[in-house]
């Protein structure tokens, strides 16, 4: 019979149990309580209770030399490094008292005898009682052994757990939050290892933990034990799967597929005192995603069935047995950062100036930081940090906390979005560019350097002092309008950083930015391989398909996934998504274009838009296009969808292309597919009410329509004091289609820079009863009590 108090079973614990068995492992207790029915699978496992820790700490008279050394580090009399390390060596050189190894012990062999083996591998993880709370949580505090096998390691690792209470980055933290070192205690759970060293492991959020977009599933994915993605010391897999779409039969809402570079891995050692060794993983699990869709998926919904009965959203461990296949749930706690953020203020923050391109990474945060840069290779310089300056390593770990606190902004090598450097980044408010690969040979020690977060996904680092301006803005305080208030919005990396604004839906989101920056191949080269002539393309081509039996399957996967990722803040509202609209010229620079594109004159006005999508030189590169409209509207889920054809020249070209868009698929009116044309052509105003007959809506390009009817060169310098939408030729154009538009019943918006530029252009659009008016993200807050103030002076006019 086990001693009573020392050691409690997972399931016979809950998060009332905090105080007994601190965050951790209360909370490892209450998802094998409560959502086994969910199908949530949780290794089995005991904690030893923080009654375990007090007997240890008493039955050896431990508590005036703990108190001491803790009075005298904050006198100041000795340093913290000097009091964290005279601390921890009283632990190590205590003696277990015998009923409490006793208790541990059997514990330890029952749990042996329900894996079916004589002494079963365990992690060891501590589990404090101010830890992993809603208002204290913090990463890698305490100390996890992993692999543990037999009586005697076990109660080591056991003292080792105790003794990394007073880690010096422990001390530190809880001086920060107001606890006192004496009133926490430590529980431990020992837990059935996971074979993850021969599978992979990762981590989970479920909101977006770079804005705070609350509608999606974060994973992160590693070959190996789980340490390397946590810590940082890979760059993983991601993976984001659209969580209102979970449930929906037939949708497999997974709008990103990230791969990551997955360099090393964590596996066991070979046996003693080496537990665990990390590896280099091969060239086969470098190009290979770590999980298949069926494993995203599952894993997507167990988190969001965490996430609902804790009520709040969540930050998770997980593991996937090599062995066996099966995924676990290894650890789950509340995410304490962009949780706690208001839905209605936020911070805009803009890049002004220019300069040279140091490094590129993941942006962690939206800020912008100006520094010196301080370059520290290893732990072992922390010294040399000079408060303020921009912190540059390879990677960080625990043991950093108390410079990274000093920080103006953190860069590193390795690591992901869920790094142990994103995650405290997060939580200190410090903006950070992670695993940037080469940050230390391209950043010189000393240097001015300004860190940009504020451009989506991909933060950058630039050479120099550049300019930036921060605005505060408050949603609560915008006015409602008549008029619908959209965005245009044309990087999935940027998808989710405008997610609060009470945006009407997306006006444009431009196809052709996912196909430049994402897929990069043009698409005929993907159908014909075989004609591209530049060897150089052809080994990029194969490098990027890698895994694809079909190379037209990359795109289209690529182009869904980009698709649905700007969709998804706006679901069900509508996302008008315009059909590549390249010239020949762009469509050349893309990897293989070379061969498939004809030298254009004037590209401007020539194959472009509408024309090319019947033509037999790009019928079936339009076709894979057609099948990724298809897969974001039917498997991912998004009906919001809705296609728009740009540069459509003749009624009788729009008749081609919807009788090729319904050959594959895209049948406008079936499954509520709306299909929409782009304004932007003379004839499209004149021949008004024939287009009306074949589209569902209208959007006015404000860009090209000015230039074809003045005549002007939008690119040209030598004409841009004319090109200007406000010219009265401009407006009796937008004026007619307007009038054509309603009189015809379908709707009309515009989604050309106009109104983002000038608040008169906007007025004029609202005096003309246009019935949305799409905006760039960041005009709109400015932008809408303009549109609100013309629709009242429009409502008192006689």
């Amino acid at each position: 019979m086990m001693e009573p108090g020392y050691v409690v079973w997972f399931e016979e614990t809950g998060m009332g149990d905090v105080p007994r068995v601190g965050g951790k492992n209360a909370s490892l207790g209450e998802l094998v309580r409560s959502l086994a029915e969910a199908g949530v699978q949780v290794p089995e496992g005991f904690a030893v209770t923080a009654e375990g820790y007090w007997e240890f700490v008493r039955a050896n008279g431990m508590e005036p030399g703990l108190r001491g050394w803790l009075e005298r580090y904050r006198s100041g009399e000795v340093g913290l490094a000097e009091a964290g390390h005279a601390v921890r060596e009283l632990f190590l050189a205590a003696q277990f008292p015998p009923e409490l190894s006793a208790a541990i012990v059997q514990a330890y062999r029952q749990l042996s005898e329900r894996s079916n083996t004589h002494a079963a591998p365990v992690a060891v993880r501590s589990s404090a009682t101010a830890e992993d709370l809603p208002d204290a949580s913090f990463a890698g505090q305490q100390e996890t052994f992993l692999n543990i096998a037999g009586d005697r390691a076990l109660l080591a690792a056991c003292r080792r757990c105790f003794a990394s209470l007073f880690t010096d980055r422990a001390i530190s933290y809880r001086a920060i939050k107001g606890f006192d070192d004496l009133q926490v205690a430590l529980s431990i759970g020992v837990q059935r290892m996971v074979r993850s060293d021969v599978g992979a492991s990762g981590v989970m959020f479920t909101l977006d933990t770079e804005t705070g977009f609350p509608d999606a599933v974060v994973i992160s994915a590693a070959w190996g034990l789980g340490e390397t993605v946590v810590q940082g010391t890979v760059n993983p897999d991601k993976y984001l799967v659209y969580k209102p779409l979970l449930g929906r039969d037939g949708c497999t809402p997974i709008i990103e597929r990230t791969r990551g570079e997955k360099e090393r891995k964590l596996v066991y050692g070979h046996g003693g005192s080496v537990r665990t060794r990390l590896v280099d993983t091969t060239e086969r699990e470098r190009r290979a995603l770590v999980l298949d869709d069926g494993e995203i998926m599952q894993l997507a919904r167990w988190a969001v069935a965490i996430e609902q009965h804790y009520g709040t959203p969540m930050d998770m461990e997980w593991a996937k047995d090599g062995t066996t296949g099966g995924l676990f749930v290894v650890q789950a706690r509340p995410e304490t950062v962009q949780a706690g953020r208001s839905g209605s203020r936020f911070s805009v923050h803009r890049l002004l100036g220019e300069g040279p391109l140091l490094a590129t990474g993941a942006a962690i945060g939206d800020s912008i930081a100006v520094g010196e840069a301080c370059v520290i290779r290893s732990a072992a310089e922390i010294d040399r940090f000079r408060d303020g300056a921009v912190l540059v390593t390879e990677m960080t770990d625990p043991d950093w906390v108390p410079v990274m606190q000093r920080a103006a902004g953190i860069v590193t090598e390795h690591g992901g979005t869920t790094s142990h450097a994103a995650i405290v980044s997060r939580e200190l408010g410090v903006p950070a560019v992670v695993g940037t690969g080469n940050a230390t040979e391209a950043i010189a020690d000393g240097g001015q350097i300004t860190l940009s977060c504020a451009e989506g996904d991909e933060g950058h680092v630039y050479d120099g002092v550049l300019e930036y301006e921060t605005e505060e803005i408050n949603l609560a305080e915008l006015p409602q309008t008549r008029t619908g208030v959209m965005v245009n919005v044309a990087s999935p990396a940027a998808a989710f950083q405008w997610w609060r604004l009470p945006a009407a839906g997306v006006g444009l989101a431009r196809m052709e930015f996912i196909i430049n920056d994402v897929i990069r191949i043009h698409p005929m080269a993907l159908v014909h391989p075989d004609r591209v002539a530049d060897p150089a393309d052809t080994e990029r081509i194969r490098e990027l398909t890698a895994g694809f039996e079909d190379p037209g399957e990359y795109f289209v996967q690529a182009l869904a996934t980009g698709l649905g990722k700007l969709a998804a803040p706006y679901f069900p509202r509508p996302v008008i998504v315009r059909l590549s609209d390249f010239k020949t010229n762009e469509y050349a620079h893309l990897l293989g274009g070379a061969a498939f594109e004809p030298a254009e004159e004037n590209p401007m006005l020539g194959f472009r838009g509408a024309s090319r999508y019947y033509a037999e030189r790009y019928r079936e590169g339009f076709a894979l296009e057609c099948r990724a409209l298809g897969k974001v509207r039917e498997q991912l889920g998004f009906g919001n969808v809705v296609v728009m054809i740009p540069f459509c020249r003749t009624p009788a070209e729009a008749d081609k292309v919807l009788q090729v868009m319904a050959a594959n698929g895209l049948v406008r009116g079936e499954n509520g597919l709306e299909v929409y044309m782009m304004c932007e052509i003379p004839s499209n105003v004149i021949l008004a009410e024939e287009f009306a007959a074949r589209f569902d809506g209208f959007s006015i390009g404000s860009n090209d329509l000015t230039q074809l009817v003045l005549g002007v060169d939008r690119d040209s310098e030598l004409l841009a004091p004319l090109f200007d939408e406000r010219d009265e030729a401009v407006k009796r154009m937008i004026s007619q289609v307007i009038r054509a538009a309603h009189a015809a019943g379908i709707k009309i918006g515009i989604c050309g820079q106009g109104p983002s530029n000038h608040a008169d252009f906007a007025a004029f659009l609202v005096d003309e009863g246009i019935d949305t008016i799409s905006l760039n993200p960041d005009t709109f807050v400015k932008t809408v009590p303009r549109i609100a103030e013309a629709e009242q002076r429009r409502k008192e006019e006689p």
